[in-house]
């Protein structure tokens, strides 16, 4: 399972009155874990940045004016991309961004190049439902060091929100095994002994088993005491 965690900065809030990109950052999660393949380039948007987001992201337009434009770095980005899944928080906005650089470039949509897209923000509203869930309310909240985050940049803040989604999301994914099938006739006239497959057990180490019931904790405060592992251990143990 191959993800890219990407992050854009702008010259402003609206693609459709002509802002444009000025940095993308991704990071490569490879079976949900970080490569350190990363794709990271600062680019002249043609155009100057607005007061407001020169703020947020302190990027000057002199600083970009030596930097290659979109097209220039498209086919990278394009290849790096290629059949991923995409993990972006508020994804629309970057999206929207990112159509307008490949539209402009004379390049198919992202959707022809990537395997899909996951909103991060999307994910924890229906986590967290009426608490906030910027990158930096979710960082505190999942024990995530931004300290260092004293303005927005597209590979840092992709890097924070690989912690984030990875985080967010443990527990969720599944592993499948996929075994061999014996043919139905052959199954069903018995001709043919089924195996099964012996499969190994791991045992979690002291410190994974730490950190499992720190996550529970976590859980259980969340959600005022309505874990239903913990509960399902008490149950167990009063069974028992």
């Amino acid at each position: 399972m191959r993800q890219i965690v990407l992050d854009t900065e702008t010259t402003g809030l609206n693609a459709k009155l002509g802002d444009r990109v000025i940095e993308i950052g991704c990071l490569e999660l490879l079976n949900r874990r970080p490569t350190g393949n990363h794709f990271h380039h600062y680019l002249n948007p043609e155009r100057a940045s607005e007061e407001g987001a020169v703020k947020v992201h302190g990027i000057s337009d002199e600083f970009l004016l030596d930097k290659p434009r979109f097209r220039e770095i498209a086919a990278e980005f394009i290849d790096y991309i290629r059949g991923a899944e995409l993990i972006i928080h508020n994804a629309p906005f970057d999206v929207e961004f990112l159509e307008q650089e490949l539209a402009l470039a004379r390049l198919p949509r992202l959707a022809q190049h990537c395997a899909g897209v996951k909103d991060t923000l999307k994910l924890a509203k229906e986590l967290h439902p009426g608490k906030k869930n910027s990158l930096d309310a979710l960082c505190e909240r999942y024990g995530v060091n931004n300290t260092h985050r004293t303005l927005h940049g597209a590979l840092l803040d992709a890097e924070l929100l690989a912690e984030v989604y990875l985080a967010m999301t443990r527990g969720q994914e599944s592993l499948v095994m996929e075994l061999d099938r014996v043919p139905a006739a052959a199954a069903s006239a018995g001709s043919l002994p089924v195996e099964r497959v012996r499969l190994q057990v791991l045992a979690a180490t002291e410190e994974e088993a730490g950190e499992h019931a720190k996550v529970l904790q976590d859980i259980q405060a969340e959600s005022k005491g309505k874990c239903l592992w913990l509960r399902l251990e008490r149950e167990s143990l009063d069974a028992g």
